[in-house]
């Protein structure tokens, strides 16, 4: 793929290739998608019904089977609804294709990509919200690179997905560390590919999850790559649903059953550090359990917060850094929330889980 820097390229064009044929559809038919939803805004508003419709049903975003696993673990299978489909989805731009397609009706992601979907026209609203307050990420080098720091980035190629949290935290740590977007070369790429990227030379740094770390460490580490952590945080783990589902009386109750075993189901993860190892890491994802202990002792401690204002504030920060680079248009984040659901997570788990 070609280089990105802010000062010559189209960005159209740009996302185009980030985020396919169907997202860029889209951008150009933003009219289009907006108006199929129109019948829908107004009856989203309505009161949440207080018991699930019997025969209602969700489609549900399981990236590596982490939800139903964690379900299955603590104990959260009495859903009150049919789950249709757990779908091994995860990335923003591949939820926001499924979210049109309609096979998918919620879905865990960060917060950049209801500002991603609303760019291209898409209405979808976030219902939960869990704070994030530790990085999640950490910026990881090519094998042979002598960079060091955030401010070694200048000149550099650096891995780039501007519909995933990937991005933001790359954006707000080249304005942390005094770099302009055209003092780097952001090469678009979805982080899927960052890995293969990096291996190949492809680009200089690639931010990657905790998760990724140690095994790209202990192929390449040898080789010369290594990690530049930081203080940047992405702040916002949320679940979302398309404006169309929420409509639906019955899908609306069941997403609303759905918040509290999903917060949980997080909640049991953090407190059972080490059958979450053995059973996730080590069973599913053929790491070594001294791998698996070094990825927990970075994890978050959940916190959901019975009041979304600090939510919104950082949605809105993270919606002007993107303007500023002209990757989106300005716009006021308040209606990519919907406040019917705000503080349902918090009310499910204990004072200490709550911010």
């Amino acid at each position: 793929m070609p280089p990105l820097s802010a000062s010559g390229v189209d960005r159209r064009l740009f996302l185009s290739s980030l985020l396919g044929a169907a997202a860029a559809a889209g951008l150009s038919g933003c009219a289009d998608s907006s108006a199929a939803d129109t019948g829908t805004k107004g009856s989203a508003t309505a009161p949440l019904a207080d018991k699930v419709p019997s025969g209602t049903s969700l489609k549900i975003s399981s990236y590596q089977g982490v939800q139903q696993l964690q379900f299955k673990l603590a104990g959260l299978t009495d859903l009150p609804f049919k789950v249709s489909s757990w779908a091994n989805i995860g990335a923003g731009p591949d939820v926001i294709n499924a979210f049109r397609s309609k096979s998918l009706d919620v879905a865990n992601n960060a917060g950049i990509p209801p500002i991603q979907a609303h760019y291209q026209g898409y209405d979808a609203k976030i219902v939960a919200i869990n704070l994030t307050r530790r990085p999640n990420y950490l910026f990881a080098t090519k094998p042979g690179s002598d960079i060091r720091s955030v401010q070694d980035f200048e000149g550099k190629k650096l891995a780039f997905s501007q519909g995933q949290a990937q991005g933001v935290v790359l954006l707000r740590a080249l304005k942390q560390a005094g770099l302009a977007y055209d003092d780097v070369d952001l090469v678009p790429l979805t982080s899927n590919q960052f890995l293969t990227a990096l291996q190949a030379g492809q680009v200089d740094i690639a931010p990657l999850a905790n998760s990724q770390s140690p095994a790209y460490l202990k192929q390449y580490g040898s080789k010369g790559a290594h990690t530049i952590p930081t203080d940047v945080v992405d702040l916002l783990s949320l679940l979302w649903a398309p404006t169309s589902v929420l409509a639906d009386k019955a899908k609306a109750a069941a997403v609303a059953a759905y918040i509290p075993r999903w917060a949980k189901g997080q909640v049991w993860a953090y407190e059972h550090p080490d059958d979450w190892n053995r059973e996730f890491y080590v069973k599913t994802q053929n790491l070594s359990l001294a791998q698996a202990e070094a990825i927990t002792e970075l994890a978050n401690k959940p916190l959901f917060p019975p009041s979304w204002d600090e939510a919104v504030k950082w949605e809105q920060e993270t919606a002007d850094l993107l303007a500023e680079g002209g990757f989106v248009k300005g716009f006021k984040v308040d209606s990519l929330f919907d406040r019917r659901f705000e503080g349902i997570a918090a009310k499910a788990v204990s004072a200490e889980y709550r911010k």
